[in-house]
């Protein structure tokens, strides 16, 4: 199985201390220099749709979602263009369990057509379960979202090259938009407890956000954001649905 970390050039640390959590997996490891949204100027930004973003999500978007969504796709570049059939994409602060890898190939034993595996959730409610030979194991979707976090999960090759059409133009955050299957005609599961342990006490927030930024200041105005409350409204009946069928 191979793991994809997507790493910033200058989290050394970070990418330490993912090789040594992982140390012993029966894995081959992968790092991917992650994009520093940082570091690109906002007129150079590509495939970017602002007035989308703003109008569903509420606010002007940071330059580190910018960079994590071109990591990520950087990431489903690289499975599809190699010779993998299912690949694991991590972000480099967490910690993988020791049986991360049997899990995910319990599940791909499993549900052999589905297109991408949630590994880790910032939260889990109104789980359905769908699957699973053990509690470890156990897979499924949840009526409630957004979940969030793309910390890690498992795609497989076709389920990457959907998402990479799917998800080519950025008009939401990545952690959300990756994990609307009802909307881009993928099988998208989650587990219904984390494979990894999130770490970002350790570290200083690299990838996601840099420097400290007040999120108030990129909201719209409230009456600007009604079509903002209108979308996620209809988009939670969508993931109902989703989770149910």
């Amino acid at each position: 199985m191979r793991l994809y970390v997507i790493n910033l050039d200058g989290s050394k640390d970070r990418w330490d201390g993912f090789q040594e959590a992982a140390e012993g997996m029966d894995a081959v490891i992968t790092r991917l220099s992650a994009v520093d949204g940082r570091t690109v100027d906002r007129d150079d930004w590509i495939d970017v749709d602002h007035k989308r973003f703003m109008r569903c999500h509420g606010r002007t978007i940071l330059p580190g979602e910018y960079g994590c969504y071109r990591s990520h796709l950087k990431a489903l570049d690289a499975i599809i263009a190699s010779d993998d059939r299912h690949a694991i994409i991590c972000e480099d602060d967490i910690a993988p369990h020791r049986d991360m890898i049997d899990i995910v190939r319990t599940v791909l034993t499993e549900k052999p057509d589905l297109h991408l595996l949630k590994l880790a959730n910032h939260r889990i409610q109104g789980f359905i379960r769908h699957g699973g030979e053990s509690e470890a194991a156990t897979f499924g979707r949840c009526v409630h979202g957004p979940q969030g976090s793309a910390a890690a999960y498992a795609v497989t090759k076709e389920g990457a090259k959907k998402l990479r059409a799917a998800l080519a133009t950025m008009w939401l955050p990545y952690d959300v938009a990756f994990e609307r299957g009802w909307a881009m005609n993928t099988r998208v599961y989650t587990l219904k407890n984390d494979a990894v342990d999130i770490v970002k006490k350790r570290y200083r927030s690299t990838i996601s956000s840099g420097p400290k930024i007040n999120y108030r200041t990129t909201k719209l105005f409230w009456l600007k954001r009604v079509p903002t409350a209108v979308f996620r409204g209809i988009d939670y009946l969508a993931r109902a649905r989703y989770a149910l069928r």
